[in-house]
């Protein structure tokens, strides 16, 4: 489907879904479960997709991989939502990358952020810079992590890419967020809340119209019902949700969030959605985690 920029600033302004990406006993990619893990989001009312991110093991996955899997996302939803590709690595990859998502059909481009030693403010503009202008016709997100980035320097980017139309901005410090969203042009670009559903609120509260979620694979209708709330400037009602999906989120966090994917693929093991298998640098979650992880799933609406 042909979609405008303001149509995918919509989308972003939404439960932005981070899909897992499910193992077969082999170790490849299990593309049944998979498309069954799709249909589920879109059948919950999710309405943007992104495969190839971090919960989707982006780092993790061969280009073969990715590109089947974003193929595969695009074709499963259809007319039914909006397709946010995760690109990444060297600049050429990327560009490979995001040139192959607009020919499966894909309306928009999540740029992990750049994986490298040494970056400089000037040259992460260069780098979004090179993406987004390969791709002039798709939307372009930049994934921000980085707390020395200055507002000016996105300011920078979009000024000379109107097709960045939104951040994902995923620093765990709501007033950074709000001064650099404000330096950058709060009405310029659709803010994401990054870090999903636990800073969701307090990143509302500062100008963020959107959040990504990983726990959204679990249970659709919680993360909806968070969307909803802080909509409606119901705070109240969003924290209660932020109460239920708690402890769930601490342990993703836990140990420099080493189990981030871990409880989100064990919680879906549980309710016999996917194998439980990840892959290094990940790890299982313990025997001795997994029964809390089930019994907090088991009592979502699902």
């Amino acid at each position: 489907m042909t979609i405008d920029f303001e149509t995918l600033r919509g989308a972003l302004a939404d439960v932005v879904a981070i899909p897992v990406t499910p193992f077969a006993e082999d170790g490849s990619v299990d593309t049944v479960a998979h498309r069954a893990l799709l249909r589920r989001l879109l059948d919950g009312g999710v309405r943007t997709l992104t495969p190839n991110g971090n919960t989707g093991e982006f780092y993790a996955l061969t280009p073969e991989e990715r590109r089947s899997l974003t193929e595969a996302t695009v074709e499963e939803a259809g007319d039914r939502a909006v397709i946010l590709v995760g690109v990444g690595h060297d600049v050429p990859t990327a560009v490979e990358a995001a040139r192959h998502a607009r020919a499966a059909g894909a309306h928009m481009l999540m740029v992990h952020q750049p994986v490298h030693p040494y970056v400089s403010e000037s040259g992460w503009v260069d780098y979004h810079r090179a993406i987004a202008e390969a791709v002039p016709e798709l939307g372009v997100v930049p994934y921000i992590r980085n707390p020395l980035l200055t507002g000016a320097r996105l300011a920078e980017l979009g000024a000379a890419c109107p097709n960045v139309v939104g951040v994902k901005y995923a620093v765990p410090d709501a007033s950074r967020f709000a001064g650099f969203a404000r330096d950058a042009g709060l009405d310029r670009f659709v803010w994401v809340a990054g870090l999903a559903e636990p800073y969701a609120p307090s990143y509302f509260a500062s100008g963020a119209t959107g959040f990504t979620s990983g726990l959204v694979n679990v249970s659709p209708a919680l993360s909806l019902e968070m969307l909803h709330a802080l909509r409606a400037g119901d705070y109240p009602t969003a924290m209660k949700v932020w109460e239920r999906i708690r402890r769930f989120e601490e342990l993703r966090a836990a140990n420099g969030s080493a189990d981030n994917v871990t409880v989100v693929k064990e919680a879906l093991a549980s309710l016999g959605l996917c194998r439980r298998d990840i892959r290094p640098p990940s790890r299982e979650l313990p025997e001795s985690e997994r029964a809390e992880v089930a019994a907090i799933a088991a009592g979502w609406p699902l």
